[in-house]
């Protein structure tokens, strides 16, 4: 219903993204998420309202434009539009930064943030504009990061906090955005009973924080260099018999790992060696490689090692490996080596 709204508001387009060189916006094509005039809440008490989703978005891209995954014509986008009062804003912007931060620590990236304050064609009362711009000024402000002000840069229906990224070849890239709207509430004809018994306008926070999927998915193979951490891998373990009596044994092994919901894969190409195997395994970024062999097979282990190096780790248990595992995705913790730790010689004989 969102989409609906913004059919009637806008023509179906919001605009969003940067200017291009002759000073007109790209169009972007949104479908999706909303709340009709009945369902939305009608008291102040009930409010903030959030609603997220991952919707399908459309843009008008120039074809010289078109960059691989960081920039294309439809993608995925995970937006949140937050119902509150003006009061509620400050609140909420520093709810949204701080969910920024963590997520944005979790992949290892630093960011830049930018106040961009009313346009020249921006619609709606000066004193509200200069209100919202405080309130997001002193969110910045107590967020304690540093952050530089962008005047003129805000949308037309509200000012925004944009976020920029660096890759790894030292490329800025927007993806994050927290941006306040003033019109949607006015078009969509939505009020709320004030706890003073009047009729208030909500305003609308509209938040992503990975914006474009493609775009981040993008960024984070360039920044890994295909060397990606457990919790994100899709190629987590693989299981190297060293030779083919053990194969059996190895397809239990990835059996019991992929039951859990973990991705195991085997390496049963006899024309290879076992050293050729791990190599292999090393090249193609496996995270974690586990030999099997007639020791393994009798106590119900496996040899661990790691994609980084040809230090052994030592032999686990499958259940030890399972929960290390899981302590892996769920902290996602990215060094190995606090979780399986080199051993020395004398411990892995």
């Amino acid at each position: 219903m969102m989409g609906e709204a913004m059919e009637r508001i806008y023509g179906g387009c919001l605009c969003y993204g940067p200017p291009i060189e002759n000073g007109f916006y790209y169009d972007m094509y949104t479908e999706g998420l909303a709340v009709s005039k009945n369902e939305f809440p009608v008291i102040e008490n009930e409010l903030p309202l959030r609603l997220a989703d991952f919707g399908v978005l459309h843009r008008n891209e120039i074809s010289g434009a078109l960059t691989g995954l960081t920039r294309v014509r439809r993608f995925q986008q995970d937006d949140a539009h937050i119902f509150c009062t003006q009061e509620q804003i400050t609140t909420e912007i520093n709810g949204a930064l701080d969910f920024l931060k963590h997520v944005y620590e979790v992949f290892g990236f630093t960011f830049q943030l930018k106040l961009s304050t009313r346009p020249e064609n921006f619609l709606g009362e000066i004193e509200m504009w200069n209100n919202a711009e405080k309130q997001l000024a002193d969110s910045l402000d107590a967020f304690g990061q540093p952050w530089t002000l962008n005047p003129g840069d805000g949308a037309f229906y509200g000012p925004k906090i944009d976020i920029t990224i660096t890759d790894a070849l030292r490329r800025p890239h927007q993806c994050a955005t927290i941006q306040l709207d003033f019109q949607l509430p006015i078009r969509f004809n939505l009020q709320y009973d004030s706890v003073s018994g009047e009729k208030k306008r909500p305003v609308i926070i509209h938040r992503a924080i990975l914006g474009s999927v493609e775009r981040m998915i993008a960024i984070l193979t360039e920044s890994y260099g295909g060397k990606w951490p457990f919790w994100l891998s899709p190629r987590q373990s693989i299981v190297v018999p060293v030779g083919p009596m053990f194969e059996e044994y190895a397809q239990k092994v990835c059996r019991e790992i992929s039951s859990v919901g973990f991705i195991c894969d085997m390496d049963v190409d006899q024309g290879d060696t076992m050293k050729k195997k791990i190599r292999n395994a090393q090249i193609a970024q496996y995270n974690f490689i586990f030999v099997v062999g007639e020791r393994e097979k009798t106590s119900n282990t496996v040899n661990v090692r790691t994609r980084d190096d040809n230090a052994v780790r030592g032999e686990f248990s499958i259940s030890d490996v399972i929960s290390k595992f899981r302590i892996l995705k769920e902290k996602r913790i990215s060094d190995s080596d606090e979780i399986f730790p080199k051993c020395n010689t004398e411990e892995c004989e």
